[in-house]
């Protein structure tokens, strides 16, 4: 329950249980559009809708690992994972960058297929399909990335990441279907070409999420942006002369911190304590970000 942990971990669990009710309903959505392709696709004849149709159903799957990524992330801390469970998140991310560069193989391959084979051309039915499914996925996709960066979730940009990719796979997809309606006998082909140059934009997007959730994973350093609010706060505190140094990584949807505190050397140990703990909870209340734990060391000044 919320009201049993402390405030900071309280605010971190529910972030993640509203991140995760946003990818479900991602989910939701990709469920209602890969049917929408699959009959569109079968009835115009174009394999671009039934590629884009299939990606839906693979994201479906690349959801759930975020989903349960998010469900993960949510737990507190336990004796097991003293600093949380953050880390859940980042690498529910980071299967979601590798789910991209398979999809983008798979679509490759099979757009190439059918550059090969004769069939008939797509129907200019499938065009006012492929325009609804551009604006739904932009607008979702939207709509995702400011929620991302509303809880510093990588997980969730890298979903919104995922989104656009599909607005840019149906997006190529109806250029590939018009120039083959437009140019009639000889063009048809066309979408399977647009779905060809749509997987080098996919797997372009993968390599962007996949460096983002490696640099959580790895521990990456925060911004100096992120480092002088930090400090600005502990300076803030009463008895702190100083800082030197602070250090903050990126754990889930919070942050973890270190840093050094300069005081009066003259202080008692008792005093120096009190200091510590007033810094750390002026960090766990007024950060910028997000922050679950701070590890604070007491330096004398002189």
């Amino acid at each position: 329950m919320d009201g049993a942990l402390p405030n900071h971990h309280a605010a971190t669990q529910r972030r993640a249980q509203a991140s995760a009710r946003l990818v479900l309903r991602g989910i939701a959505l990709n469920a209602a559009l890969a049917a929408a392709k699959f009959a569109g696709g079968i009835f115009g004849h174009t394999y671009a809708l039934i590629a884009d149709g299939a990606e839906s159903m693979i994201d479906i799957l690349s959801s759930l690992l975020v989903w349960a990524g998010f469900r993960v992330a949510a737990r507190p801390p336990d004796e097991n994972h003293p600093y949380g469970h953050g880390k859940a998140e980042p690498l529910a991310a980071l299967a979601v960058a590798v789910f991209i560069f398979g999809i983008a193989g798979w679509i490759g391959w099979s757009a190439i297929h059918e550059i090969l084979t004769p069939h008939r051309g797509p129907h200019w039915a499938t065009l006012p399909l492929l325009a609804g499914v551009v604006a739904v996925k932009m607008w979702f996709s939207r709509r995702m990335s400011a929620a991302s960066a509303a809880v510093g979730s990588t997980a969730l940009e890298v979903e919104a990441l995922h989104h656009y990719s599909d607005a840019i796979t149906s997006a190529a997809a109806f250029i590939g279907i018009a120039v083959a309606v437009i140019g009639g006998r000889g063009w048809e082909t066309a979408d399977d070409w647009a779905a060809l140059l749509a997987c080098a934009v996919i797997a372009f997007n993968g390599v962007l999420m996949f460096n983002k959730a490696m640099a959580d994973v790895m521990d990456t350093a925060v911004s100096v942006a992120f480092e002088n609010e930090i400090r600005a706060v502990a300076l803030r505190v009463p008895g702190v002369g100083a800082l030197d140094k602070c250090r903050g990584r990126k754990s889930g949807l919070s942050h973890l911190v270190d840093i050094q505190v300069r005081v009066d050397g003259n202080l008692t140990v008792r005093a120096g304590h009190g200091i510590a703990h007033a810094v750390k909870d002026a960090l766990l209340v007024s950060a910028p970000h997000a922050v679950s734990d701070v590890s604070v060391h007491i330096e004398p000044i002189g």
